[in-house]
């Protein structure tokens, strides 16, 4: 069994504990992960303190090649790193290698970014500057839905700005970070980057840590509130991109085995478990029978199973805690709708749960107005375009949004009134680096992407210039 170990201060050390890491396909021991306790968390800061102090005098491209150089790394591990993905994760070998792919893609954006300073207004009695300048150590929190990917687009646009950052990945999905951290530490100055892990304890030490200037967290909106309200002693910067519980309206001009197929995989990829992936689907009266019928045709012939096997399309659930709540919410469905496709949990190891459809389900069954997370879609019938907008943003989220139609205007129209930081048309789940990716509501707060994400890695700094005392240059 591989030994994976900490990163804190440029170098690889052991936990003060560790705990086992579980193939999610039929509940084996994959491998020991090192935890670090808070005596650990409080060198992480200090080694990053330091480093931040040098690192922040490179120029951007310095950074860079940083980055760059990193991101070669990763793809000489590639096929490394994808196997680690699906055994620590669960996603299909293919997802895996695509994950390590958008990772690069994300991190190599960055490192091409810049900021010029601005010059607001200058006359003959002075001049207005507007600088940005980076916060000193940040924190990055993260999922296990996308391990790599989020580690990696965390990493980036931090370092990039000039901070030195520390990275805490999930409990159950750290190995392919800490397989990150020893490419980085052959790679960036000691301190710039550290990856701890913990058991689910040092989130409280992490978000009211003195020395932490900003914490980029990634996960569910309960846990977002309690990063913020520990935040609160310090004051310091926070991105939050939470929970999400996306609804798409399908309007009455379209062909139901037209948008089937988009529909059915921006509600299905990684089994469902995405913070933006489709997850009420509202359909008109008059094609909800036929929409019905081609996605649960889609999720009845998908081939659910261990990512590593051949021929698999979807893989499990990726833990047990989330395995017990997608199943709860599976019951519920067969209580208060009608399940055709999926719906019956194999009674084996592992977290498999078959892609679920429910029709014939309303609003106020706990699969429509809460966020499952995980593969199972509830389709509810609609009659009323005005009504059925307010009932899709009858909700506490607002990540994202998608309208269906075949009429661009009128799709246009109906988008305009959704109430979420992203609304999609003829498409759900569509992003990439340089899109700027802003919550609503309960969803979050904060940018991430784009010039706009890259920014909230930085302090605004104004720099008012008077010229009256200023001697003439001669």
């Amino acid at each position: 069994m591989t030994e994976y170990k900490l990163l804190i201060g440029g170098k690889l050390r052991e936990g003060a504990s560790a705990i086992d890491v579980i193939n999610p396909a039929d509940e084996t021991v994959v491998a020991k992960c090192p935890v670090a306790d808070e005596t650990m968390l409080n060198e992480a800061v200090e080694s990053a303190q330091i480093a931040y102090q040098s690192w922040r005098q490179l120029s951007f491209a310095e950074r860079g090649a940083y980055i760059k150089k990193l991101t070669a790394a990763v793809e000489e591990n590639a096929e490394e790193f994808a196997r680690l993905l699906t055994q620590e994760q669960g996603k299909p070998l293919a997802q895996a290698r695509d994950e390590v792919m958008f990772a690069q893609i994300f991190a190599n954006y960055f490192s091409d970014c810049t900021i010029e300073d601005k010059v607001l207004s200058e006359d003959d009695n002075g001049r207005i500057e507007v600088l940005r300048e980076p916060l000193g150590v940040v924190a990055g929190i993260c999922p296990w839905n996308f391990p790599l990917l989020i580690s990696l687009y965390k990493i980036a646009p931090a370092v990039m700005a000039g901070n030195s950052i520390i990275i805490k990945p999930a409990p159950t999905t750290p190995l392919s970070s800490l397989r990150l951290a020893e490419l980085i530490a052959d790679i960036f100055p000691a301190g710039v980057v550290s990856i701890l892990c913990d058991n689910n304890d040092l989130g409280p030490a992490i978000s009211s840590h003195p020395g932490i200037a900003k914490v980029s967290f990634t996960g569910s909106t309960p846990t977002g509130k309690k990063i913020m309200a520990s935040a609160s002693s310090t004051l310091k910067r926070l991105t939050l991109e939470l929970g999400g519980n996306d609804a798409a309206i399908v309007l009455d001009d379209v062909d139901p085995k037209q948008v089937a197929e988009g529909i059915f995989g921006a509600a299905f990829l990684n089994s469902g478990q995405v913070c933006i992936a489709l997850k009420r689907l509202y359909v008109h009266d008059s094609i909800y029978e036929g929409l019905c019928e081609e996605i649960a045709k889609l999720a009845s012939a998908a081939v659910v199973g261990n990512g590593l096997e051949d021929g698999v399309q979807f893989g499990p659930v990726q833990n047990r805690m989330q395995f017990d709540k997608v199943c709860s919410y599976i019951e519920s469905a067969k209580v208060n709708g009608r399940i055709i496709a999926g719906g019956d949990v194999p009674d084996a190891p592992g977290f498999i749960v078959p892609l679920t459809v429910v029709r014939d389900i309303e609003d106020g069954a706990a699969v429509v107005d809460e966020e499952p997370f995980g593969p199972i879609l509830p389709i509810v019938r609609y009659s009323d375009l005005d009504e059925v907008i307010a009932r899709a943003n009858n909700s506490e989220y607002g990540l994202g949004g998608s309208v269906w139609s075949g009429n661009l205007d009128r799709a246009r129209e109906v988008a305009g009134k959704i109430d979420s930081g992203t609304v999609w048309i003829n498409q759900h789940c569509a992003f990439g680096p340089h899109i700027p990716f802003a919550p609503a509501k309960e969803s979050g707060l904060g940018v991430e992407w784009g010039e706009e994400g890259f920014h909230e890695f930085t302090a605004m700094k104004v720099v008012n210039i008077s010229k009256a005392y200023s001697n003439p240059v001669h």
